[in-house]
């Protein structure tokens, strides 16, 4: 552990990329990418020849007919020639920690993370893309498609164990949908949600209903990252990254001995937390990775936000909505903003620290504070892998 505390806020985000995003037509995979890589790097006032490590955030096949997203690829259309090129091929959520360990061995000065995907306007369908132990047709045999059957299973079993339940995702969703209002960038922008309409939608896989599961967009995000020394000549004050943990449950949701969960939050929080020599009153927001409402819940339990089985009033009385005690999402994540993996919920938290976020920012928005210490968090598989990040002001 001093290993790790040893390197508390020695590094930093100093720039995000971001494009358009929700539905939008005759663009490639590959030109999402470029676009946020771009904007990332200009952001930070960096030149691309400053890029020395690139990491693509994830691997997918590819549709339309396009040619594969490689780090050679992007590397390419960039012109750029990296010291370092790297991309995950399953879900594993290791870009960031990746990242550090680069810039503290000394490889690389600075590394760009991006992910980027015409999924919506393509027709990704997320069935196949999701890790398992098994091939997913043998899933199928079962009625299970995609990570949705998976998450479900889970959520289903957390309804026994826990007594969670459709009240309780509703006030999360609920919430989320708020922070999309006051973001203008948001596919559900000005698209109302009240609980009883969340309450009255058609299931889409038991027990969760449409607003229970993320987006499917078009688009890209990315960040750059590099020492908090280099940050000082760099324009936008950085978020620093204070701690950071990674666990991997590993073991595919149809052969967990614990259906419900339990997420590597368990296990990557407390390590975290104390890298960063904070407990959760700290916190003073939290941007999660929210694939669906039950992920929010259980996620933020096994944190120690509460226990099993108060969820409900935890969320209640827009506790987690603009101008709640504990502000979550404030994007609208990945429920009501849009879906660009672990990039949604890190990016957030970079920008609300960084002061950039409009009619949303936290300490501006009326009935909320300037969040010194924001948490965040990623999620791959069926809760089979995890990283918890807390960021902070210099």
């Amino acid at each position: 552990m001093k290993s790790l505390q040893r390197l508390k806020g020695k590094y930093a985000v100093v720039g995000i990329g971001y494009t358009p995003q929700g539905h939008i037509e005759n663009r490639t995979a590959l030109s999402f990418y470029l676009e946020a890589s771009v904007n990332a790097i200009r952001d930070a006032c960096l030149r691309k020849e400053d890029i020395d490590g690139l990491i693509c955030y994830r691997h997918f096949k590819p549709l339309l007919n396009e040619a594969e997203i490689t780090p050679y690829l992007l590397a390419q259309h960039l012109s750029i020639q990296p010291s370092y090129i790297g991309q995950e091929a399953n879900c594993a959520r290791n870009q960031l920690i990746t990242a550090i360990s680069l810039l503290e061995a000394g490889f690389c000065n600075y590394v760009l993370i991006v992910y980027g995907d015409n999924a919506l306007s393509g027709g990704r369908t997320f069935v196949d893309e999701v890790t398992h132990s098994e091939h997913y047709g043998y899933n199928e045999v079962c009625g299970m498609f995609g990570p949705i059957a998976g998450y479900a299973l889970a959520a289903r079993r957390g309804m026994m164990e826990f007594g969670t339940g459709p009240d309780t995702w509703k006030e999360i969703a609920f919430n989320q949908r708020q922070w999309a209002h006051l973001n203008p960038q948001a596919v559900y922008h000005g698209v109302p949600l009240s609980r009883e309409a969340y309450l009255s939608a058609p299931f889409i896989v038991e027990p969760f209903r449409g607003a229970d599961a993320c987006l499917i967009t078009d688009g890209g995000r990315a960040c750059v990252v590099t020492s908090t020394e280099r940050a000082r000549d760099l324009p936008h004050s950085p978020a620093l990254i204070l701690g950071i943990a990674e666990a991997n449950p590993s073991v595919d949701i149809n052969q967990s001995a614990f259906m419900a969960g339990q997420t590597g939050a368990k296990q990557a929080g407390p390590i975290a937390l104390k890298m960063a020599g904070i407990t959760l009153d700290d916190i003073g927001a939290c941007e999660i990775y929210d694939c669906f409402t039950y992920t929010v819940e259980l996620t933020m339990q096994d944190y120690g936000f509460y226990r099993p089985g108060e969820a409900q009033s935890f969320f209640a009385e827009g506790r987690t909505a603009p101008g709640g005690k504990l502000p979550v999402n404030t994007s609208g994540g990945l429920l009501a903003e849009a879906y660009h993996m672990g990039l949604t919920p890190l990016t957030e938290g970079v920008m609300q620290l960084m002061g950039r976020c409009g009619d949303r920012q936290l300490g501006i928005l009326q009935g909320t504070k300037k969040p010194e210490i924001i948490l965040c968090s990623d999620n791959g598989g069926v809760f089979q892998t995890h990283c918890t990040v807390i960021l902070g002001r210099p």
